[in-house]
């Protein structure tokens, strides 16, 4: 807002008056609640972690389809370079933690926050790659 000279008029009537008094007001109003909103730390940060949550989600998704790629190609390419006997005790090894990630899908049911659990399928499906693939390089170099 700028003001005119204080030798100029404002105003001609009562009315232009009344005008520049009620705009002002409205730009004052405007402004209070500008700064009003910028005060408001506590909405602030609620929309901020909202962001941060939805943006933490999506980078989640993404890591997880490229975790399970990664570690499907390791494993494929582990797979050919392995003898018949390793390969049999790494099927019986991946059963195991077939079992072992169906019970701890079960306790993450009954015990996880439902927000946590929308993305378990993804997160076991990563984890039980991992795990497969940790397993079948250890025990190649074990031979």
């Amino acid at each position: 807002m700028t003001q005119p000279p204080h030798d100029e008029p404002t105003a001609r009537s009562q009315e232009e008056l009344r005008e520049q008094v009620e705009q002002t007001r409205h730009e004052l109003g405007d402004t209070v609640q500008a700064l009003a909103d910028r005060a408001d730390v506590k909405t602030r940060a609620r929309e901020k972690a909202v962001a941060v949550r939805e943006q933490a989600g999506a980078k989640a998704q993404e890591w997880s389809g490229q975790a399970r790629t990664k570690a499907a190609h390791m494993a494929h390419t582990v797979e050919e370079k392995l003898p018949e006997p390793v390969k049999q005790k790494g099927a019986a090894a991946a059963q195991g933690a077939k079992e072992k990630a169906a019970q701890a899908e079960q306790v993450w049911q009954d015990k996880a926050p439902r927000q946590m659990r929308d993305h378990r399928a993804a997160l076991l499906a990563g984890a039980g790659a991992v795990l497969v693939a940790a397993l079948l390089i250890r025990r190649r170099g074990n031979r």
